[in-house]
Parts: C-alpha cells; structure tokens; sequence
C-alpha cells in the first residue's frame, strides 16, 4: 500500500459533525499535504475522520504505517489544534489568569510539560531555533500565545511522527519565528521521515514544500490537486469584493454620546512590570492622544499582551504603575468597569477563555457590559445592535447557533462584533485575524479602517504580518525583549 491514509464512502457516526458528502480521499505516503477552505467549511471535521477522532457510520478508513514499529493512529499521527496556540484551557482557567501570579504557583513549568529530555542533536536544534531554554523553568500560564505556539511545535515535533498535522502553523509568530519555522518545516520534508499535512486558513499562502492540496468548501471534500495548479486555479477565480458599502454603514453608525472627553487617551510613565527575575516592560513611557491609530510590535514575549493588560486593567500590576486613562490616574477611585465601559478589546487569551457554550448572540452581547458570560440580560435595542454588528462580520447566521459549535474563525469573527458592540472610544485588536481565511481576513481588514474613520476613535492593533495592517495607522510602537 502506498497511502498513508485512504477512506472510501466516508460517513461520520455522528450527524452533529457529519461532513455533507460521503468522503473518498488517497493521501500518499509521500505526498505533503494542504487542506484548505474558508472558516466553518468543514476542515476540522475532515481531520477528525483523519486522525479516527469521529467513527465512521458508513464507508471505512485505512492506514498504512507498516514501516515503523507501532501500527497505532495515535502513535504515528499527531494533531496541534488551532487552540493549542492558547495553552490547554480548561474550565478552571479565567481571563486574568495569566496576570495573577498568585494564581500560577499550581500550574506546570514547560519543562514539565515537555517531559523527559534526551539530549539528542535533533531536540538540540529544535530548543535553539525556537528559544525553548530560556522558557523551560517558565510556567505554561505565563507563556505569549507566541511562545506556547513554540512550545506546542517542539513537543509535536518531538514525539516523533510519522504524520504531523498542524492547524494554522504559522499564526501568533513573529517574523523570524516563521522563517525559521519555514525553513525547520522544509528540512523534515527533505529528510523524508516525517509526512506533513497543514490545514490552512489562507488560501492563497501555501508553503512551496506542499506538494497536494485538498480543498474544503462547504462542508465537502474535493479531490486532491498539485500545489501549482490549485493556486493557479486560486488566482484565477479570486474575486476582490467592493466593501464601500459596508464600510459607509459603518461611519454613518449614530454615535452614543458617551465620549471620554480627553485629548490623553492612554499615558504611562516610566513603567516596569516584573515576575520573580523575568523583566517584561522596563521604564516604559508611551502616550496615546486621542484619534491615534497605533501598530504594536515586537518579537514573541516581547510583552506587548502584558502593556495592553495594563491599560485594560486585567493586570493586578496596573495599579501600583503610573498610569493615566482617558486623563483620569490610575487608581483615583474609578471601578475597573468604568475603565472597561471605553474600551473594546479581542485577544488570542479572550479567545482561549471563552469556553462557554452559549447562543453566539450571548457571547456578542456580553461585550456590552465586558463580561466573559452574559450576566445582565440586554434590552431588545441591544440585541439589535448586536444583530447588527453579527452581519457586518458575515456571521449574522449564526446567532442563535451555540458558540463552541462554530469553527475557531467563526468565533474569532464573533469576538470581533463583541469588541466593536458598544462603539468604544478605544479599539484594542490584538492579533485580530487569527485563523480568519482570506476573504474575512480582507473584510475585517475594511471594517477596522471604516470604524477608524468615526469621529475620535484611537486604536491599538498587535500584528506579525505587516500586511495585515489597516490604511489608516498613523503611529508604530515596537518592543524589544528583556532578556
């Protein structure tokens, strides 16, 4: 046999997560992989019938890992999920987990999750591309999404597959990081002992070692393609759409008369933030005047997410700094909720703590009182608005649809109309376009320009990809790492 993986008729058991066609699919041995589609088209269903994650009802699946010693699909195959980049969350972990210190002492080091280390020349080179060492006494909780993304990758790796099957690699790394990771990905391929399958996102950015594509539209399974011709085909048939009328409903929004009032928008001076010997942020001085639209940058765990932790006041830290929001001091007696009640905010941890399982319209709504569930039950005009904000994301569909249902773009695009539900006079966007396909990526790209474009919006947006920022940034902020 020379297939890794062969299903014919493939039908899951289960109709919840059950594919639209019966699936019939041959992935050769040697063949390295892309299965590609838009949000909510179904790839992660088809890699649950990969891997035997979803029993089949009809149809059957084969392997052949005859070469190795163990025949096991668990032991040759190895899945990273898109929310591995997250850490594994589980339902005792909360937003401002990661800010309380005390809150870390019960979670593992990463060298602990690692397990045993074997010194070998092959883990040696893996620890010094990714910085692994300097993260090993480092507790998990405490990692950027970029350094678990790391992590994630070298424990994968590792383990030594024989299929590696990566969900959206190369998101929440930094430039460097994903050369690097290009590059690592490029030597596996050339030496011919591991198979790599990608599930991407972006449609047209496929790595040149893929060398088949399998695409996946509209929960259905289309036959194998070369690399080449799949792209040429992408080419031909993209089509830009024309967002002008999208963007016009945006500025034309009703404001809310609730604006702050203050030509300051954010200033901190002098600030420091320090865990045992690690430096995140040292002597920072920043000001934020109000209209500004900022790009944050830097290498991952440079602390940009600990800087915004600041000004949203999720960091326990933020009150002994000096720090001024909106003109008012830190710690003049205003409630975190007042800070919040401005600010409209979306980041990879929000993502990762949202593990409730309510109407997506809930999770929307929940941003207007800045709560992780829906506390307090909004008017029927809030829930218009919220309705409102769900289809100028595309997602309009989905509101009655319970939230841990959607793909992980789907509820990256839910996250996004809650951070924009209450029209805040201050957008927070870290790495908004996470595992967002082309097209969304495209439209959110328009909706933040157009919502810029509104009389005394200020925004902070953290990015990898100097493509993904909007028209209208007007100032940059780049932060180097303390090692």
């Amino acid at each position: 046999m020379d297939n890794s993986f062969s299903i014919k008729g493939g039908v899951s058991r289960n109709p919840a997560i059950r594919l639209s066609q019966p699936v019939n699919i041959e992935i050769g041995k040697k063949e390295h992989i892309a299965i590609v589609g838009p949000n909510g088209a179904g790839k992660s269903l088809f890699v649950g019938m990969l891997t035997g994650q979803y029993p089949l009802k009809e149809g059957n699946i084969t392997y052949d890992f005859s070469s190795v010693q163990s025949t096991k699909v668990s032991d040759n195959v190895k899945y990273m999920a898109f929310r591995d980049s997250y850490g594994a969350a589980d339902n005792n972990y909360y937003y401002q987990q990661r800010w309380n210190s005390q809150d870390t002492e019960a979670t593992p080091d990463v060298c602990d999750m690692l397990g045993k280390v074997s010194y070998s020349a092959y883990q040696k080179e893996l620890f010094e591309l990714f910085d692994i060492t300097s993260m090993l006494h480092k507790k998990i909780i405490l990692l950027s999404s970029g350094e678990l993304r790391k992590f994630q990758l070298v424990k994968a790796l590792l383990s030594s597959p024989r299929v590696l099957i990566m969900d959206n690699p190369f998101i929440g790394l930094d430039a460097s990081t994903r050369q690097l990771l290009l590059d690592l990905l490029q030597k596996i391929v050339n030496t011919g002992n591991v198979q790599l399958i990608l599930v991407l996102s972006m449609l047209d950015d496929i790595p040149q070692f893929i060398s088949h594509v399998i695409p996946v539209v509209e929960k259905t399974i289309y036959p194998k393609v070369n690399r080449r011709i799949y792209l040429e085909s992408f080419q031909t048939s993209d089509k830009i759409n024309n967002y002008e009328k999208l963007q016009q409903k945006i500025i034309e929004l009703p404001y809310n008369n609730v604006d702050y009032n203050s030509e300051e928008v954010i200033r901190l001076n002098n600030v420091s933030i320090v865990y045992g010997e690690r430096t995140i942020l040292k002597k920072l001085d920043w000001l934020v005047s109000r209209g500004e639209k900022w790009a944050l940058s830097g290498e991952n765990g440079a602390g940009k997410s600990t800087l915004l932790s600041l000004v949203c006041a999720d960091n326990p830290q933020s009150y002994a700094c000096d720090i001024t929001l909106f003109g008012r001091k830190r710690g003049s007696g205003e409630s975190i909720w007042e800070i919040k009640k401005h600010i409209g905010y979306v980041s990879p941890e929000m993502h990762r703590a949202y593990l409730k399982n309510l109407p997506t319209i809930d999770i929307v709504a929940s941003g207007l009182h800045d709560s992780i569930g829906l506390y307090k039950h909004p008017r029927p005009d809030q829930f218009a608005i919220c309705e409102w904000w769900m289809d100028i994301f595309g997602i309009a569909s989905y509101k009655d649809t319970p939230f841990l249902q959607l793909s992980s773009g789907e509820q990256r695009l839910a996250l996004l109309a809650r951070a924009f539900v209450k029209d805040p006079e201050l957008l927070i966007l870290d790495e908004p376009l996470h595992g967002l396909d082309t097209y969304n990526r495209r439209r959110v790209k328009k909706i933040i320009e157009a919502f810029c474009l509104r009389r005394n919006k200020t925004m902070i947006m953290v990015t990898h990809y100097e493509r993904e920022l909007p028209n209208i940034i007007d100032h940059h902020i780049f932060l180097k790492k303390n090692k």
